[in-house]
Parts: C-alpha cells; sequence; structure tokens
C-alpha cells in the first residue's frame, strides 16, 4: 500500500526520501494545524484521512481523521476534532505544503499512502486543499467528457439489447468513449450503471481505450475493447439478470486502490442518466460532475 507517487509529486516525493527528522527538545512556535472540511465524505470499513504537512524538505505527519454523518471531523474512535485543530508537537513554520491521504485500516507506519486525495500550497499560514494540486489527483478533471451506448455484443445475438451499457460511441464502428486524464498511481477508474435504485459497477479501468478488468455479469461472447458490462447473468441479490437498464443512470467514478467500500466512491467525474425511452446502439451523452468535487482548506498556528 505505501508507495507514493511520483507524477506532478516531486517535492512531495524528496520529502519522503529524506524520512521525517528526529525529534527536538525546542518547544515548536507553531505546531498545530487546523483542517476546516468543505467536501471530504466519510471513508468505511477502517479506512481514514491522514494530514501531512511539508516543512523543510520533510514530510510530517499532522494527525489521523475521519468524517461523520454530520461531516464533522472526528478521531478514529469517532470523538470530534475540536475547531478540527490537530496538535502536532513538530515545528511547523516554514511549511511549504499540505496533502491529505486515504489510509488503509491498520495503518501505523509514518509513510503517505499513495492515495493522495487533496493537497494545497500554504501562502500566509493558510492552504486551499483540492484534489487539482499536483501533490493530489493533478486535475480539476473539469474538461472530462464522455458516452455510452446500450448494446448486450457479449450474448452473440440481438436480444436484450437494454441489458448492457458499454462506455464506447459508434462512429462507424466503436470508437473511444471516454475522454478522461491519466490518473496518478493509487487510483482507478470504476464504470456504474444504477439498476432499480442499487449501483452495479461494470468493471474497473485505467484507460479507456481498452476493455475494464472483470466481466462477472456478461456473457460468454466476447465484448468490445473498451470499459462496459452486461447485465445477463449472475444477478446480486435484490436483481433479477437479464435486466433493463433504461430509467437508471450511468456513472464514471474516481475509486481509491486499495478501496474502502464496494460502493461508488465520492469522485464522479462523469454522470448520466439513460432516458427510459433510450433507443439501443445509439449514442448516449454523460454530463462533467466535477463542480462538487471535495476541497477543504488548512492553517497553520
Amino acid at each position: 500500500m505505501k508507495h507514493l507517487f511520483l507524477s506532478g509529486a516531486a517535492l512531495f516525493a524528496l520529502a519522503l526520501l529524506s524520512g521525517c527528522g528526529g525529534s527536538s527538545s525546542v518547544t515548536p512556535t507553531r505546531a498545530v494545524l487546523k483542517i476546516t472540511n468543505n467536501d471530504l465524505t466519510p471513508l468505511l470499513n477502517g479506512y481514514h484521512y491522514e494530514n501531512w504537512v511539508l516543512v523543510g524538505g520533510k514530510a510530517l505527519p499532522a494527525g489521523k481523521f475521519n468524517i461523520n454523518a454530520s461531516g464533522q471531523i472526528v478521531n478514529l474512535d469517532g470523538t470530534v476534532v475540536t475547531n478540527g485543530e490537530f496538535a502536532t508537537g513538530k515545528e511547523l513554520t516554514g511549511a511549504t505544503s499540505v496533502v491529505v491521504t486515504i489510509e488503509p485500516t491498520g495503518d501505523t507506519d509514518t509513510v503517505p499512502a499513495k492515495t493522495h486525495i487533496v493537497a494545497g500550497d500554504i501562502s500566509g499560514n493558510a492552504a486551499s486543499l483540492t484534489i487539482g494540486h499536483p501533490m493530489a489527483l493533478g486535475n480539476s478533471f473539469a474538461a472530462a467528457t464522455g458516452g455510452f451506448i446500450l448494446a448486450t455484443p457479449t450474448d452473440g445475438d440481438n436480444t436484450n439489447e437494454n441489458s448492457g451499457i458499454w462506455f464506447l460511441k459508434l462512429d462507424g464502428g466503436p470508437k473511444q468513449g471516454l475522454t478522461l486524464p491519466t490518473l496518478p498511481a493509487g487510483w482507478k477508474y470504476e464504470g456504474w450503471t444504477v439498476i432499480a435504485g442499487k449501483p452495479i459497477s461494470t468493471g474497473r479501468f485505467t484507460t479507456p481505450t481498452t476493455a475494464d478488468e472483470s466481466a462477472p455479469f456478461s456473457g460468454t461472447s466476447p465484448g468490445p475493447a473498451f470499459p462496459g458490462e452486461d447485465f445477463l447473468r449472475n444477478a446480486p441479490a435484490g436483481l433479477t439478470f437479464p435486466a433493463d437498464v433504461r430509467g437508471g443512470k450511468a456513472v464514471i467514478s474516481i475509486e481509491p486502490d486499495s478501496d474502502d467500500s464496494p460502493l461508488p466512491f465520492e469522485l464522479k467525474p462523469l454522470v448520466g442518466d439513460i432516458p427510459a425511452a433510450a433507443v439501443d446502439h445509439t449514442n448516449l451523452p454523460l454530463g462533467n460532475n466535477a463542480s462538487v468535487f471535495p476541497s477543504a482548506s488548512a492553517q497553520l498556528l
């Protein structure tokens, strides 16, 4: 789990290589990191967030936390972090950046996980933390676009054509249907469709120009070399396949790798309705959803 991605994060990589430094008997003059949560959501199954502050070329751990159902910042035992303030016991004067990572259950080390969710540069002892910062995902996803079709190519005939969704476009043949930036290490894309109110994965992928990683519900015939899924067999509890996906939703999410939950993560750059009267083998659009991506604020006290 503990490998730092280097793309767009050279300074943070150097900080890790230099270690966290030894203890000091000098009382710090600025040792508290205050985090204000704007949009981060609860992590499940023991996963949690952790703050890191870059000081003098060293990455200093600055508090583990989670978010409760009310949006409050809480300790790992569920108690509220008063004013969102973490007493680090370390001298933070001269800090240059703050990074928040997603850490796995049972994490005890002092090395950041590779899943950096938000980060920001410090100016005047404050920082705005976003996913677009180079030390986080490195892109705002505002330019992400995409679409999909309904079809069931893996059953080998022309039946049940509204029981499959493929993230491609038909333009003289199957072509790339998603325009998405390359993700840093620690993250993967995942397709979803919502059937009878339940989000069902169509598979994880790192590039929109190849097939995704799994096809548990598809038939036995080959599918196209793009992300997607036919919902023909092995239905999850509460559903019956083949399932007509019309009237539901199509979603592309960005998932931590490894993941805290089998449900869609909060980062959903592309979302689209599947019209109840949708026609199979017709290009359908996804809308950009990046304007609601999470952010946070940090302050050194």
